[in-house]
């Protein structure tokens, strides 16, 4: 794909014209390769959903192929978040601050309503209770109307902004609060992981609280300029460069002082993987300042990787996923929905009322056997995409 654009974020066809398409293409690339890291960590909670995992990973007891993965796929969300504030400035690089706000609510409202109504369903039958999962669609709206909101406040305001939630909200994590406090419902959507009991026997898992991230995806809008067609290609890896390398050594010196950010690492006896996979574990939900610092500055680095290297094989590839994002997520969560299913109803449960795998070797050899077969559709859409920029309606997808 040559020419790729930013549809799923608020990059639409209009912004995709007037940048240049290698620039744009990383862009998608980057976005894509969040979204085959992702397979992998979904096809995990499908045939491993319901084994005891605290977050972090015990490094003592979790299997240390299972801890790579999952340090892995600790990129995809910060990373989506952060390009999702990229798309929207180039978004309003074309259009007035009203026309950027807009289209921010209305895509917000979207993705929140499809994390409600469509992809909590999904799970319900699986789990015990029915749940709406407040999970990445649901923050990644919630954070694009916030957003909307924000954006016309200058660009020195966004990153002071942004670095205040990112850095500080640690500060936060002693104030927990409990079912029947008054403002323990807004809290477990802002800062508290947490269950909120909801009528008719329904609750509410707020996975993602959206603090954090408002943080997150204001840096990635204070990183647009960098994309302007007066900086060069040059100059944008090096700024790429030095951005990455910063954060990764700042979280590395963080966390050697075990002093802020996270739950401090241990020294695992007789393991120097263990070791590691303490280091390297921390908490995504919600991300702590140490879990943003690697992932963040990681995908600054696969992002200037991926502006050298463009026109790649590879990066065309990558780029048909990253084209059509929200189309891939919500096939690939659905295929692995029924894959679930039939497997149960095939086999029946394996572990009380449920089917799971037994050994993490299934999981690889699904995540190998699924890429091609979900690879076919998503490009197809993305070419339906391009070919069909009258539809207006695609271009959230």
């Amino acid at each position: 794909m040559t020419q790729a654009h930013t549809p799923a974020t608020p990059g639409d066809t209009q912004t995709a014209r007037q940048s240049p398409g290698r620039r744009l293409a990383s862009i998608d690339a980057l976005r894509g390769l969040v979204m085959v890291l992702m397979l992998l960590d979904h096809l995990r909670e499908t045939w491993i959903v319901l084994v005891p995992m605290p977050d972090p990973v015990d490094a003592r007891t979790v299997m240390p192929a299972l801890a790579i993965a999952r340090f892995a796929a600790s990129f995809c969300a910060p990373v989506f978040v952060a390009l999702t504030g990229l798309a929207a400035y180039l978004y309003a690089r074309s259009h007035t601050p009203g026309e950027t706000a807009g289209f921010l609510v209305k895509r917000g409202l979207l993705l929140m309503a499809i994390d409600v109504v469509y992809l909590s369903p999904l799970y319900w039958g699986v789990v015990p209770q029915p749940t709406f999962w407040l999970q990445v669609i649901w923050c990644l709206g919630l954070c694009m109307i916030l957003l909307a909101a924000l954006i016309r406040l200058p660009r020195p305001a966004h990153i002071a902004l942004g670095l205040v939630l990112v850095c500080g909200h640690n500060l936060l994590d002693p104030i927990r609060l409990h079912q029947g406090d008054t403002l323990f419902p807004l809290w477990a959507l802002v800062h508290q992981r947490d269950v909120i009991a909801l009528p008719f026997g329904f609750i509410a898992k707020t996975t993602y609280p959206i603090l954090p991230w408002l943080g997150v995806m204001l840096l990635g809008h204070a990183i647009g300029p960098w994309f302007g067609h007066d900086v060069s290609p040059t100059m944008r890896v090096r700024r790429l460069v030095r951005l990455g390398v910063g954060m990764i050594g700042g979280f590395v010196v963080l966390r050697l002082l075990n002093v802020y950010g996270d739950a401090p690492w241990y020294v695992v006896k007789g393991s120097g993987v263990r070791t590691v996979i303490s280091f390297l574990s921390m908490t995504k939900y919600p991300p702590s300042l140490l879990f943003l610092l690697p992932t963040l500055g990681g995908g600054a680095l696969i992002l200037a990787l991926l502006e050298m290297r463009s026109g790649s094989w590879l990066i065309e590839k990558l780029a048909v996923f990253g084209a059509a994002p929200m189309f891939f997520y919500l096939f690939h969560l659905t295929v692995l929905r029924l894959l679930y299913h039939g497997a149960l109803a095939w086999w029946g449960p394996t572990s009380g009322s449920v089917f799971m795998v037994d050994g993490y070797g299934w999981v690889i050899g699904w995540y190998v056997a699924l890429i091609m077969p979900l690879y076919y559709p998503t490009a197809w859409f993305s070419r339906l995409k391009q070919r069909r920029r009258d539809i207006a309606w695609l271009r959230f997808f």
